[in-house]
């Protein structure tokens, strides 16, 4: 089967609503606190959870492989009783890849999007959302995790019917605050 082309397009809150929630402080209100010495950008983002004896965590997830564009997506997963967070922690770029559900057991493949965050931005994943795992520009990058930690099957894998190239007209870059 000949595989299709997604385009990566920039991540935005807009584009992205469907699937979860931009973290990013850009074009947010903040409370001064700490004597005006710090600015609190207040629940960015709200994690998701459900099931028994869960609770929400943060972990560190470590990147060891830079992926270059183009590339092939054969899977998905998703996380039928807890979002899930990601944030990077040196500013760096990451692509997301997302799908809609089709059905309660498999994704919307013609549906299938493509965002870049500009390494400013973190995403949380709705939950039970399909997505692909953590796709990074640089190797040795460390991101931020926040997911439910509990019981119960909780990552649900898809094979997709063919498989899909992620595709950039233009060379990633990072936005300016």
């Amino acid at each position: 089967m000949h595989e299709q082309d997604i385009e990566i397009r920039p991540l935005t809150q807009d584009s992205f609503a469907p699937f979860g929630e931009v973290i990013e402080k850009r074009g947010k209100d903040f409370i001064p606190i700490n004597q005006g010495l710090t600015e609190r950008y207040h629940a960015l983002s709200l994690a998701q959870l459900s099931g028994e004896q869960a609770a929400v965590g943060m972990s560190i997830f470590h990147n060891l492989f830079a992926t270059t564009v183009p590339f092939q997506v054969e899977m998905l997963e998703r996380h039928p009783y807890g979002s899930q967070s990601f944030i990077p922690l040196q500013q760096q770029q990451f692509i997301i890849v997302v799908a809609l559900p089709f059905d309660p057991t498999r994704p919307d493949e013609q549906q299938l999007q493509a965002f870049i965050s500009n390494g400013q931005q973190g995403i949380t994943y709705h939950q039970g959302v399909w997505h692909h795992p953590l796709i990074t520009l640089e190797a040795h990058s460390d991101f931020l995790v926040v997911d439910r930690i509990g019981g119960g099957a909780n990552c649900d894998v898809y094979h997709l019917s063919q498989p899909y190239r992620i595709t950039a007209t233009l060379a990633p870059q990072v936005e300016p605050l």
